[in-house]
């Protein structure tokens, strides 16, 4: 009451200062930084960012870790082509871990059958994700990567508050009704006081494969606005039927090309 949502001087421990007490790891993980992947609108693209940044910082010799928060939507076992049943005991739960290394928790781990849905309520959906933090024994992850649900509700909210985020990658794509959105994710993240490192703008352009040529399917592109605008680096992922088929068959980590090197970069400035 009598609020000014000032916060600088203020000795109140409220939501808007992240005030909430922070999920506790699980006694015997190791996480050292972790990266929210997140975006106000579905279907932008936010699992093969979270994939090709898990990639590319695998590549340059960390250990690497995804936490897929998406609990209704996940995506990220078939990219890296893991399966099977998560195991644990007592002591906690053992990420899957694919080809190359790269650690994972997903939902998937826990069903029967990958495709049963679930069809939980927010707070449960929210309680999942801290368990995925809480119960699981990370072994000694350099960058944890975080696949988020659209939007703001429940469990976006979850992660900002109940996780040590150290940044976010915010994710969008051309059209003028996903920039709209994606801006109302990005005024979250200010009002819970969590960085932006960048931008990623995906299905941005088709490159023809005889000229060379950038077509925008889907209009003008945003990323140089959005770096003038927000002093952020901003790439550009391309509509690329190889980069589908490898996620589509589990071989992502096996792209050729290295991708989002650039926001590499600054998420190794983290």
């Amino acid at each position: 009451m009598g609020c000014d949502h000032n916060c600088d001087n203020c000795s109140e421990k409220c939501e808007s200062k992240g005030g909430i007490e922070k999920e506790r790891l699980h006694e015997l993980a190791r996480v050292r930084k972790v990266i929210g992947i997140i975006s106000g609108k579905g279907g932008v693209g936010k699992s093969l960012v979270t994939s090709l940044m898990a990639v590319a910082m695998q590549r340059r010799g960390y250990r690497v870790a995804i936490l897929d928060a998406d609990i209704t939507g996940p995506s990220i076992p078939r990219a890296f082509g893991v399966s099977g049943a998560a195991f644990g005991d007592e002591s906690g739960i053992l990420p899957m871990e694919s080809a190359f290394g790269t650690q994972i928790m997903s939902i998937n781990f826990l069903l029967e059958n990958e495709t049963d849905p679930v069809v939980w309520r927010g707070p449960v959906l929210a309680g999942m994700v801290k368990n995925f933090w809480s119960q699981v024994i990370w072994k000694d992850v350099d960058y944890m990567f975080v696949d988020m649900p659209p939007g703001t509700g429940d469990v976006p909210l979850t992660v900002m508050q109940s996780l040590p985020l150290d940044g976010v990658i915010v994710v969008t794509t051309p059209q003028d009704l996903v920039e709209m959105i994606v801006k109302k994710a990005v005024k979250m993240t200010e009002l819970l006081h969590v960085p932006v490192i960048g931008f990623v703008e995906n299905m941005s352009y088709f490159k023809c494969p005889n000229c060379g040529e950038k077509h925008r399917i889907f209009g003008a592109g945003r990323a140089e606005s959005i770096r003038k605008e927000t002093g952020k680096v901003t790439e550009e992922l391309p509509i690329d039927a190889t980069i589908a088929n490898l996620a589509d068959h589990g071989k992502i980590e096996l792209i050729e090309d290295n991708l989002l090197e650039a926001l590499a970069d600054e998420v190794e400035k983290v």
